[in-house]
């Protein structure tokens, strides 16, 4: 099967997505610091994974506990095969089985962390109970968050000439569930959402480019910025080599960055769902053909 690489870089709006070990009273959220000292927000690898797996409609992988004591880790089943679970189609596994060296499959569909374009300010949220505490009479209790509202941006892989096929188990799924699995995949990308502390934060792309490719690079993973709610056009144009041209498509939301018309002219962008469409037409190109 000839080698095809998806790729697609994207750019979403959220509000404190992704929180990690709180420090006292204060739930503090994922940051990374530059070397000019500047904060950035992100939302990690595995959360998103773990929103697209819970949103991809699919069966769960069946799991069970491995070792025993402080060495018991929770593992794929055995019996679990991409045959049934998407899930692991998708981002691989490890299995682990006493008097065997295991099975190891690694991902196909890969993900970035998705990170701030604009820096974090040390913005705190004051929350208490007072709604409860008055029923009772008694003190409220007090804590912190810290806030943070930006453009995110991150970049989803996928081997495509992999998808559906598993040497471990010799199993090799038919093109038709091949192209109904990517399909369903890029459906719940394109829709993509995450509950956080009471809220449904909508994760779904304003901005997107990508293509399928016979390269697997994710080419505009460094490329992609967001400055003064304008998309940096020309660094995008610069990163697309003549090769590339004819398979990248790009998509965006009308008026909601102040520089739509430039993006439209430069880049030819569409809307995101005929983005979308044409990757997926894209994709069932290249599978009925192989």
């Amino acid at each position: 099967m000839k080698i095809k690489g998806l790729t697609m870089t994207m750019v979403f709006e959220a509000e404190s997505a992704n929180y990690g070990e709180g420090i006292g009273n204060v739930a503090a959220l994922k940051k990374l610091s530059r070397g000019n000292g500047d904060q950035f927000t992100y939302i990690s690898r595995q959360a998103i994974r773990y929103n697209i797996v819970e949103q991809l409609g699919e069966n769960l992988a069946k799991v069970e506990a491995s070792g025993s004591g402080d060495k018991t880790v929770v593992q794929f089943a055995v019996e679990s095969t991409i045959k049934d679970y998407p899930e692991i189609d998708f981002f691989g596994y490890l299995k682990t089985e006493k008097g065997t060296g295991g099975k190891k499959r690694a991902a196909v569909v890969r993900i970035s962390n998705a990170v701030s374009t604009e820096s974090f300010k040390g913005d705190l949220d004051f929350l208490t109970n007072k709604g409860l505490a008055d029923r009772l009479g008694s003190d409220m209790n007090i804590a912190q968050a810290e806030i943070h509202k930006s453009y995110y941006v991150y970049t989803l892989t996928a081997d495509l000439d992999r998808i559906g096929i598993d040497e471990n188990d010799k199993i090799e799924l038919s093109k038709e569930e091949k192209i109904r699995r990517v399909e369903r995949l890029l459906d719940t990308v394109a829709f993509l959402y995450r509950d956080i502390r009471g809220r449904r934060e909508n994760l779904s792309p304003l901005f997107i480019i990508g293509g399928v490719y016979d390269r697997k690079n994710p080419f505009f993973e460094n490329v992609v910025r967001v400055e003064n709610n304008k998309i940096k056009v020309e660094d995008i144009v610069s990163a697309i080599h003549s090769e590339m041209k004819k398979d990248t498509v790009v998509g965006v939301i009308k008026g909601k960055f102040h520089n739509t018309e430039e993006i439209n002219d430069k880049l030819e962008a569409k809307s995101i769902p005929q983005f979308f469409d044409q990757i997926k037409s894209e994709v069932k190109k290249y599978y009925e053909s192989n």
